[in-house]
């Protein structure tokens, strides 16, 4: 097998003008056959004719010295039979072979026949013909000659042919080389990226097809690089955050197994491996939910329903959370009906609302209003709270991410929730921003269509 592409290229290229070349010749040859049989023998008749004409009007013998000094005998040979078999030529052979008259074919033409001898297939190469002299009827049988300049122009062919491939060869060689190795470039890289090396540049200049080839490699490069970078921090963090539950399990549990424990002591650490317990369940719901969520089978559920109606449910059902701090809501919520998955847009505002709540301070107020336009409804929650940084903002929507990280302990959470709520608006082909100052608090924005579009693909 010929593994080499160069090599594959010019085989390519030699077989491809070769080949046509010669299937163009054969199928021309056979389609005007007739033709070239035709044009070809017509030159060799007239002179015949000419030579019987000659012979039909002038005395023997200066029909002979007429015709051995005839310019086309450098072109043609002729031999002259007379009833006995004997035989006259007229003219050069040049080195040629003549061809073999036979006694039928002398008795045919003496016959008043006219002899066709095709070798070749295409054209005449020997004809007979008759005509009459003072002494009788004569058998003249003519042959084409090759011309001297003939073997010339042959090898002249011949030598255009071999010139002509190799020059197209080694064009077709440089252009190889210019077409290959880019690609031969696009296959290191496939190798380093396959071993997990993502820096890979690629310097290629060339446009067209592989010009764009090389670009959308090389931003499929930066996309693999950004998401190999994404894993590692979602292993780093999935073991960070499912460490510090099991370290407090393992270690409260150890101390369970004191034998002069306190019952209070033993209720207390109990009531800890629960909450450890029921925070790893919690992120692991998360985590299943956000892959469903990212995944191609995740299907919505659409149905027509009022928005303004499901946020109080929202807030109604979460009571508990708000109640027992004294925060209280102030609400714009304008009459508005959309067509949506009820369950996954009830999981945004509980979160988002969730969260107002959570880094709300005491007796504090958090605003929800409710627009609409010809095409979307918006929802903004706003809160007076702890407020998210300039930085933070650009990453709240990571899983894991959390903004608080100084407040860790006290506020507790898993950092998927907002990167859920990311997910379920991007589903619906909406919208999620954030507007906030630290120690000042915090406002999202939440815009859907009114009908959700049907997904595609």
């Amino acid at each position: 097998m010929i593994r080499s592409l160069y090599t594959r290229v010019v085989l390519i290229f030699l077989v491809s003008v070769i080949g046509g070349t010669l299937l163009s010749f054969f199928i021309s040859t056979w389609l005007f056959k007739e033709k070239l049989h035709e044009n070809m023998q017509l030159p060799l008749l007239y002179f015949g004719q000419d030579v019987a004409r000659v012979y039909e009007t002038l005395p023997l013998k200066e029909a002979d010295k007429f015709v051995s000094e005839m310019s086309q005998l450098h072109s043609y040979h002729i031999r002259i039979y007379d009833e006995t078999g004997q035989f006259q030529s007229y003219g050069s052979l040049n080195g040629h072979t003549p061809a073999a008259v036979t006694t039928e074919q002398v008795r045919q033409v003496l016959a008043g026949e006219v002899v066709h001898v095709n070798r070749t297939g295409l054209a005449t190469t020997l004809l007979g013909l008759s005509f009459s002299t003072e002494t009788g009827t004569k058998a003249m049988f003519i042959e084409p000659i090759d011309l001297p300049s003939a073997a010339f122009i042959t090898k002249w062919i011949w030598n255009f042919t071999i010139y002509s491939l190799t020059a197209g060869s080694l064009v077709i060689l440089g252009a190889a080389i210019f077409l290959v190795k880019p690609i031969q470039k696009l296959t290191k890289a496939t190798k380093r990226i396959a071993g997990g090396d993502f820096d890979v540049k690629l310097n290629i200049k060339q446009k067209g097809e592989l010009g764009t080839l090389a670009r959308s490699f090389e931003d499929m490069t930066h996309d693999l690089q950004q998401l190999e970078q994404m894993r590692r921090d979602f292993v780093s963090n999935v073991s960070h955050e499912i460490q510090s539950p099991l370290t407090s399990i393992s270690g409260y549990a150890m101390a369970l197994k004191k034998v002069n424990l306190a019952e209070s002591e033993r209720s207390r650490y109990l009531d800890i491996i629960i909450a450890e317990a029921d925070r790893m369940s919690k992120m692991s719901d998360s985590l299943l939910k956000l892959s469903l969520l990212e995944s191609q089978s995740q299907q919505l559920r659409l149905d027509t329903f009022g928005l303004d109606e499901q946020i109080r449910r929202v807030i109604v059902a979460i009571q508990p959370q708000w109640s027992a701090r004294n925060i209280r809501f102030e609400l714009d919520l304008k009459t508005v009906q959309v067509k949506a998955d009820y369950d996954l847009l009830s999981q945004v505002w509980t979160n988002i609302i969730g969260n107002s709540i959570k880094f709300s301070k005491n007796d504090s107020v958090i605003h929800i209003s409710l627009m609409q336009d010809a095409k979307n409804a918006t929802v903004h929650i706003s809160d007076t709270g702890i407020g998210i940084s300039l930085e933070d903002q650009q990453r709240i929507f990571e899983r894991f991410f959390k903004a608080d990280r100084s407040h860790s302990r006290k506020y507790g959470g898993s950092g998927m929730g907002l990167a859920i709520v990311k997910q379920i608006i991007s589903l619906h082909q909406g919208d999620i921003r954030v507007e906030s100052e630290l120690g000042k608090g915090t406002t999202f924005m939440v815009t859907l269509p009114i009908t959700t579009p049907t997904p595609t693909g």
